[in-house]
């Protein structure tokens, strides 16, 4: 079933869905496909397409991924100047809000084998070492199709959120899954399943003014 939302509507209400993930409802394998071919239309650098999808609904693959992502967030939640808020300002507002995010972060790491799905985007090679236009023209190559599975999957009632915790421990994950560390980069874990409501709105966010620079650094947009 589709939301037929428009694109307006699914940009602006694809949220990182974690505590209003279904973790008791399957998901066909069928609608994971439809969100996979919609990834792989997204470009890549040079129309390279090079990337690879790794599904897994295996339980104990699951179970396992969930060790390490656990670990992961035990050390990540103890790191100088933690987790507790990324936004270090005074507007009470977006302080609630972030305090929200790590609450439902942590559930879903308490949760994490639970998930239904988990689908991990890969490249071939490793980014270590790289200059940075080669690393960025990596993740350009990937980032778009994981965004649009992830707005595939909205549209289709299904919750998504980017994760990378696991990536501490991005050897030992690629064993678990039978993948050959050397020559392939685990871009991050997608989580999926269908979400509690499909009832999504825009997130509050500051003005545009805030984040934007027209021509140059500092540079006001033309309609100011």
């Amino acid at each position: 079933m589709k939301l037929n939302l428009s694109v307006d509507e699914a940009l602006a209400t694809t949220r990182a869905v974690r505590k209003r993930m279904d973790f008791d409802r399957p998901v066909e394998p069928e609608v994971i496909r439809e969100c996979l071919e919609a990834a792989v239309q997204s470009p890549t650098g040079s129309n390279s397409q090079s990337w690879q999808w790794l599904v897994i609904t295996d339980q104990d693959q699951r179970n396992a991924l969930a060790g390490l992502y656990r670990q992961g967030w035990e050390l990540y939640s103890q790191m100088d100047g933690n987790v507790d808020t990324v936004y270090k300002g005074d507007d009470d507002g977006r302080v609630a809000q972030q305090d929200r995010v790590v609450k439902s972060a942590q559930y879903l790491a308490e949760n994490f084998e639970k998930v239904p799905v988990m689908m991990i985007p890969l490249l071939p090679g490793r980014f270590e070492g790289l200059p940075s236009m080669a690393a960025t023209s990596m993740l350009g190559s990937i980032l778009p199709g994981a965004w649009s599975f992830m707005i595939a999957a909205r549209e289709r009632g299904l919750g998504t959120a980017w994760t990378t915790i696991h990536l501490m421990f991005e050897e030992q994950a690629a064993e678990i899954i039978g993948i050959d560390y050397e020559s392939y980069t685990q871009c991050a874990l997608i989580t999926c399943g269908y979400s509690l409501g499909t009832d999504f709105q825009p997130a509050k966010r500051p003005p545009i003014e805030t984040v934007l620079h027209w021509d140059r650094w500092g540079g006001e947009p033309p309609w100011k």
